[in-house]
């Protein structure tokens, strides 16, 4: 397919001059790739949560990526900052999640976690689907260290969250700014099933009606 300048885009999705010249990557990426995604939860623990932005909102649509997860054969990877501090978990979410196993951190970004980032290699994760909370704090600066690093990071707008909505905003603009993809529940739902008249399409429209 033909991109302009004698350029054509490669099947990575990059646009590649014909010349022999730069290579330039496409600046967003493309669709979500089910067989190398991976559902990352940030911090969504009881002891903050009460004082989070839209917070019925913020668990709702974590339960049902959960539960869409489950569905898909996702894997998922939780964390929690400072439980001392800030609690476990919200069992709300840890309920959703078979074999709940989160990894306690005291970074800000979950890559700064002890073996967070060994988990997601071990299973090939490449597409990571983000939500939890502070939209401002910890997501963002676990969803830049993730690009940084070449994930390609899709951030579920409507299940991440901050104290203010002016810092849910602003954090939600920088990672749009970076690199990420800013989707919503159904839109990751759906891509990933990608076809109706399938087992898996009449589980998750149960889930989102």
């Amino acid at each position: 397919m033909k991109a302009g300048n004698d350029g054509a885009l490669d099947s990575s999705g990059r646009m590649c001059e014909d010349n022999g010249g730069l290579t330039m990557a496409r600046i967003k990426p493309l669709r979500i790739n089910r067989a190398k995604a991976g559902l990352v939860v940030v911090d969504i623990q009881d002891r903050l949560l009460p004082l989070i932005f839209e917070k019925e909102r913020l668990v709702r649509n974590a339960v049902l990526l959960l539960k869409g997860a489950a569905i898909l054969g996702l894997p998922v990877f939780v964390t929690e900052q400072y439980r001392k501090g800030l609690g476990l978990t919200t069992p709300q979410v840890a309920a959703a999640i078979a074999g709940f196993a989160p990894i306690e951190k005291v970074t800000f970004s979950s890559c700064g976690a002890p073996g967070f980032n060994a988990a997601l290699k071990a299973k090939r994760v490449s597409d990571v689907i983000l939500c939890g909370m502070e939209t401002q704090v910890c997501v963002s600066q676990t969803c830049l260290d993730m690009l940084n690093q070449g994930f390609r990071v899709f951030v579920v707008a409507d299940a991440v969250s901050s104290r203010t909505v002016d810092n849910h905003r602003l954090g939600v603009e920088r990672m749009r700014d970076a690199g990420a993809v800013i989707v919503s529940t159904e839109m990751v739902l759906f891509e990933l099933l990608e076809r109706a008249a399938t087992e898996e399409f009449k589980q998750i429209l149960a889930l989102v009606r």
